[in-house]
């Protein structure tokens, strides 16, 4: 029977919840979340089985040891005393990745650098040869987290951020991530039960994340490959098992899935992608103005917009955003619309009161998103609870 160990999935800000909650159905045990990342625990078939399924993780890491380190040459002496040929040979290529919070240790690079120089010095007294530092496509990436003295050395078996998703070949300006997209779905509370809408689709990436999801498609199935792969137990056999398992469960969606946007380049480009995650017959798209579309009926709708911020707008972004409101109200009745945005100001000119406010972040912008519920024969929203 495999062992079980500890693994830690990483992800943005406001998704541990959701993370933690994939994690549970996905049979993960011991699920703890913490700040931008949640611990599990599981196997190394569990460890495939996250990397290909999870919708919101970025990467998966498996913490190998502990210890405390007071100052960088504690640093180098941990990492030259490591056992590191139970995971590497000095023909492998590796990488350190560090995270570094407090006082002790400042510069991530820095640390990197030392705990690099340990690892090689160990392999050059041993052996007289040593491992190389490959940067893009390593045998091996060593995650090394510092918070204060406390350090711990993890392998990170995804490689790549598991945003990265293989679907998506052509992209607008500022195109929405991935993970970010699976977890604004997850978040709206959307589970697939009613036609999905995104009237203002760019490359289309909310539109494939949410076919996915209805469609119960692993999040990963179109990567082309994880850190996992290059390491020293990797067993292809029960991948393969893993992966058929989870294909076995797709199902095929009996809601609409519908996209559209003003741009003609916008269409072409969500074209691509959705025909890059083999999606095209689940997908409906169109050239259309969001002013310009009518809902097709009195049935339930689920609608999430990523509209212009403002920071790349020409013209009258308030107007915009008033515009979006009054659509809301006059075409969109009996419709969970939900917004996100980083231009504050310009979300009042919404004139809707949300439901809820979601603090998250687009990259290092701040954002919101805000849920506004347009009820079936109104055009106003009904009396809310406050936030």
């Amino acid at each position: 029977m495999e062992e079980n160990f500890k693994m830690i999935a990483k992800t943005f800000y406001g998704f541990e919840a959701i993370l933690a909650q994939e994690l549970r159905t996905l049979g993960a045990q011991e699920v703890k979340a913490g700040n931008r990342m949640v611990s599990f625990v599981g196997d190394l078939g569990f460890l495939y089985k996250a990397n290909l399924c999870l919708r919101t993780a970025l990467k998966i890491l498996k913490p190998i040891h502990t210890a405390r380190v007071q100052d960088e040459e504690a640093l180098y002496q941990l990492f030259y005393d490591f056992p590191w040929d139970d995971y590497l040979d000095v023909d492998s290529s590796f990488v350190i990745d560090s995270v570094v919070h407090g006082t002790v240790f400042k510069h991530s690079q820095y640390a990197s650098q030392k705990a690099k120089d340990g690892l090689v010095d160990q392999f050059r007294n041993r052996f007289q040869e040593r491992p190389n530092v490959d940067l893009n496509r390593p045998d091996l990436r060593i995650n090394l987290h510092i918070q204060e003295d406390f350090c711990t050395l993890s392998l990170d078996s995804s490689g790549a951020s598991l945003h990265r998703r293989g679907y998506r070949t052509t992209t607008n300006i500022a195109p929405l991530n991935e993970v970010l997209a699976a977890g604004l779905i997850q978040l709206s509370g959307w589970k697939g039960e009613v036609d999905f809408l995104d009237p203002m689709c760019g490359s289309g990436t909310l539109l494939i994340e949410a076919a996915m999801m209805a469609s119960n498609i692993p999040a990963n199935i179109n990567r082309k490959e994880f850190a996992f792969e290059k390491w020293t137990d990797w067993d292809a056999d029960l991948y393969e098992k893993i992966e058929e398992s989870q294909l076995k469960k797709i199902v095929n969606p009996s809601i609409k899935i519908s996209g559209s946007d003003k741009a003609p380049s916008a269409i072409e480009k969500a074209k691509i992608n959705i025909e890059n995650a083999n999606l095209t017959e689940f997908i409906h798209l169109e050239k259309k103005d969001f002013f310009q579309i009518e809902k097709e009926s009195e049935a339930p709708l689920h609608l999430i917009l990523n509209p212009p911020y403002g920071t790349r707008l020409e013209g009258d972004i308030n107007a915009l955003y008033q515009g979006i409101g009054d659509a809301f109200k006059q075409s969109f009745s009996n419709t969970q619309a939900w917004l996100i945005s980083s231009n504050l100001e310009a979300l009042k000119y919404v004139g809707l009161r949300p439901s809820r406010k979601i603090k998250l972040f687009n990259g290092k912008l701040e954002t919101r998103f805000m849920y506004y519920p347009i009820y079936k024969g109104t055009k106003r929203i009904h009396k809310l609870n406050k936030d």
